[in-house]
């Protein structure tokens, strides 16, 4: 596993914060739920090999790998070296010999072309600095008949989200969030456009009731962290008095979603599957 990777400044923002989070990453359900039934949904065989990007904590690539068995070989990478060790301290823990961890930037990968079976991107997308770019790549990657499989979230996930976005238009700024891969027909030009067949999309509607407190901590900072797609931060554009005016707003339109169960915070999920022309 490489020790050091360099990295331009929006990547190693994003890499300084999940390392940051790697410590209570795996808290609560939800992740390893999704995680799960990406796996699931790909069908994966004995003895494959997968290439799992942004592998965090090592979610998907431990199930993968617990799949494929020891003939098969799961490559797990990540740009965060907290959640590569992580990901490393459970592998050890749980013996399993068929899984290798490595730093690396997934839009820069040196695997041979034709090298796996599968490739996974959980929950890590819109981290990209060039989505189309990135499928590509990867396309390159697969194996012929070889399977893509990401997350993606529709742009009415995240209720914090989708009333910041609201409330910076009217300073014409513009958060993307998961706005580019927001609906079924944007997942799916996106593949088509990097060459992949036999596209495969199932929606999956998640989420719940969350107290009014935990949506107002939903809202997007200063700017002082990176912006899922986009460098710098659109927020940085704003003066300190147009981002106390926001946040204002922000508080303001989210207390108008309160309800007796609390604010409804929808997580529609595009579990969304292409293949490599055979």
């Amino acid at each position: 596993m490489n020790s050091q990777l360099e990295l331009n400044d929006y990547k190693q923002q994003v890499a300084d914060l999940y390392s940051r989070r790697s410590s209570n990453y795996d808290d609560g359900a939800w992740h390893p739920r999704i995680a799960h039934r990406l796996v699931e949904h790909a069908h994966l065989d004995h003895g494959q090999q997968v290439l799992d990007i942004a592998t965090g904590t090592g979610m998907v690539a431990i199930e993968a790998a617990q799949i494929v068995g020891t003939k098969g070989l799961v490559i797990g990478i990540d740009i965060s070296t907290g959640m590569i060790e992580r990901a490393k301290q459970k592998v050890e823990t749980l013996g399993l010999g068929n899984v290798e961890l490595q730093l690396a930037d997934a839009e820069a990968l040196n695997f041979p072309e034709n090298s796996f079976d599968c490739i996974f991107c959980s929950s890590a997308l819109i981290w990209m600095s060039d989505l189309s770019g990135a499928l590509q790549h990867w396309y390159q990657l697969l194996k012929p008949g070889g399977l893509l499989g990401f997350h993606a979230f529709a742009d009415t996930a995240f209720v914090g989200g989708v009333v910041a976005q609201r409330v910076l238009e009217k300073y014409d700024n513009s958060l993307l969030f998961s706005k580019p891969t927001g609906t079924v027909e944007k997942c799916h030009n996106l593949l088509k456009q990097a060459g992949f067949v036999g596209i495969d999309i199932n929606t999956e509607q998640d989420g719940g009731y969350i107290s009014l407190e935990s949506s107002k901590g939903m809202w997007s900072g200063n700017g002082s962290v990176p912006a899922p797609g986009q460098h710098p931060n659109p927020l940085l554009q704003l003066s300190s008095e147009q981002l106390t005016q926001a946040r204002v707003e922000f508080d303001a339109e989210l207390e108008i979603l309160q309800t007796k169960q609390g604010v409804w915070n929808d997580i529609t999920i595009f579990y969304t599957f292409g293949r490599k022309a055979a």
